[in-house]
Formats: structure tokens, sequence, C-alpha cells
């Protein structure tokens, strides 16, 4: 058993919602994703909570606050913790109208106000609320200044709604949203918004093709036609792109991806999550997180208390297996011993 008490380990619970729908798979059910989080164990080890999508079917985002209270004790019967929240805001993008960003926001407001009620409670002892731009690259590329300039405003007023209720704001480094699209495009928004409770949330398996400059080809760090058996060019890129990203990241997500672009459901094409033991999984998912977890000395960042696993989009097949969740878990756990404390 690892001595290291931090970063917390936690899973994800929109995996069981994201990419299944109509024309996919049938969503995996909230209690089902606890259960199979709370049964994971390797070596007398746990979870030690989940981050929420407030989605439906899982949690109603209108959700009271006699609601939020059964929520809180729900999760705390499997003696989990709750940590980062993500904010329903599609369907209002942050580059839109005047009445889509007013349904952005509203969306943040009413997320911020579940996780301070969460923290009240005191099941929440840390973690954010998730956002993106709910904007499509093709789309952010017909006026990149000018909508840019639209999703920092956006986002300002979210960050100001979210400092009302004590709430920080992570903003997803995703290729299928426009403006974070790339690492420079997700620093120039960042830059752009200019508040102190807004930073960027870092995910394995998404900041890897920001490497591969998919959607922006002109920021690609690692060179075409890469042979991916060459440790030590991937190294560097990653080495190259954390020095930028690290110091604006408040929340992390462990991932693994196997170079590919993917989507299902009704979710965009973006980074293709592997399973944790996945063959062609192309990080060195324990030694290349400290990329992110560490500064350019080496030392631990201590920037967050927890981390989570992201695995979005694998069939419901693998998802009901508990043999998943345990490698997952053993996967987070030698992340922890290399980089805890």
């Amino acid at each position: 058993m690892s001595a290291n008490n931090f970063p917390k380990l936690h899973n994800a619970t929109w995996p069981g919602i994201v990419g299944k729908g109509p024309d996919s798979e049938p969503p995996i059910p909230f209690d089902k994703m606890l259960q199979m989080t709370a049964a994971a164990e390797v070596n007398g080890v746990k979870f030690d909570g989940v981050d929420l999508g407030l989605l439906d079917p899982h949690i109603d985002i209108n959700i009271d606050d006699d609601g939020i209270k059964k929520l809180a004790d729900k999760v705390a019967s499997y003696n989990l913790n709750i940590g980062s929240l993500v904010a329903p805001i599609w369907g209002g993008p942050a580059m839109g109208s005047s009445d889509d960003r007013k349904f952005f926001v509203e969306h943040v407001k009413k997320a911020c106000n579940i996780g301070k009620r969460l923290r009240e409670i005191g099941i929440r002892p840390y973690g954010i609320v998730r956002i993106d731009s709910a904007s499509s690259p093709h789309d952010w590329a017909k006026d990149p200044v000018g909508n840019t300039k639209l999703i920092a405003q956006t986002f300002r007023e979210a960050c100001d709604v979210a400092a009302d209720y004590g709430e920080r704001l992570a903003a997803e480094g995703e290729i299928c949203w426009g403006g974070m699209h790339s690492w420079k495009a997700m620093v120039d928004t960042l830059e752009a918004v200019d508040r102190p409770n807004i930073g960027f949330q870092a995910d394995m398996s998404h900041t890897l093709l920001y490497l591969m400059g998919y959607n922006s080809p002109q920021d690609r760090i690692l060179p075409e036609n890469y042979d991916w058996k060459d440790r030590q060019v991937l190294k560097d890129a990653l080495k190259k792109l954390t020095a930028v990203l690290r110091p604006w990241t408040i929340d992390f997500h462990v991932a693994q991806n196997d170079g590919t672009v993917f989507g299902s459901g009704s979710h965009d094409k973006t980074g293709r999550h592997c399973q944790a033991t996945d063959p062609n999984g192309k990080l060195n998912v324990p030694e290349d997180a400290g990329f992110w977890l560490r500064d350019e000395k080496g030392q631990l960042t201590k920037a967050f208390n927890h981390i989570c696993w992201d695995g979005c989009m694998f069939p419901n097949e693998v998802m009901n297996k508990q043999q998943t969740w345990n490698d997952i878990l053993a996967t987070m756990i030698k992340v922890r011993e290399l980089h805890g404390w």
C-alpha cells in the first residue's frame, strides 16, 4: 500500500452518459457507476470519490436543496466523496447570441450552487466546476479574433457568478471545442478571460492530440510521421506543452489515448479514450502524468488535491465489467505512488 494520501483518487460518472443515447448504446445508470466505483479495489486501496456530470439522466441541473442533500447522502452511502462537477452548458454556445450566452452563464450558476451546497454538507472537500466553449472549431474559425473575444466575455461573466459561490471554473482542453481546440488557442482564451478563478483542466488523452495538431496543424509539436517508438521525442513534446499549460492547470484527468480521434452517439469527434491496459495506448500513463503534476525542476506542484480517471465512449460491455474499474484504479495508484504526497 502506498504511503501517499494525496492526490485523492476519483472516478468520473459521466462516461455512463457521454457518447450514449438513441443512436448508440443506452446510458449506464448513476447508481451502477457508483456501485462499480465503490467495488473497485487493488491491494486494499479503493477510490476516494467521484467527479459528477450534472447531466440527465444522472442528475437534474435544476435539483432543489432537498435533492442535493439526497445526492450527497447517496454518494456518501458508498463511502465516496464528491470532487469536480461538469456544468451542462451545451445548448448555449459561449460565442453565440445574447440568449445563448445567458443560457451558458445561468447553467454555470446552477452548477456552482450545487457545488457550494455539497461543500457546506461536507462531502465535497475539493474540486472545480468544469466548462467548455460549447462551440465547434469550425464555427470558431469563421472569426477567430471575434469569437475568442465572445468566449472570453462569456467566461468572464461565468467566473464572476462562480466567485459569488466560492467556486473556480476549469476550461477543458479538448480539440472538439472552438477556442480551446489547440494549446495556443486555449492559452489565448484563458489570458483574455483575465479572472483569478479560471484555470485549465488537463486530460492526458485530449492533450496528447494537442501535440499532434488535430484541428490546428500550425500548432503541432510532434513532427509529421512521428514514430511512436521514440519516447524521447514524445517526452520533449510533453515538456514543451506542459511548460505552457501547467501553470494554468487546476484539475487533472488521468487517461490513455491511442493517437486517433473518435466520436459516438451525439458526441463530436475528440480524443479516443482507451482502457488503462490498452496495448495501443501511446502514453506511459504513470510516468507522463508527472509532466503535469511536477514542475520543470521535478518538484510536485500540489495544485489540486484529487485526480480523476476519464474514460468516455467505452462500450457498455466494457464498462459493466468490474475488472475494467480495477485496472483503472491500479493505474491511478501508480500515478499517486510516483507523484503523490
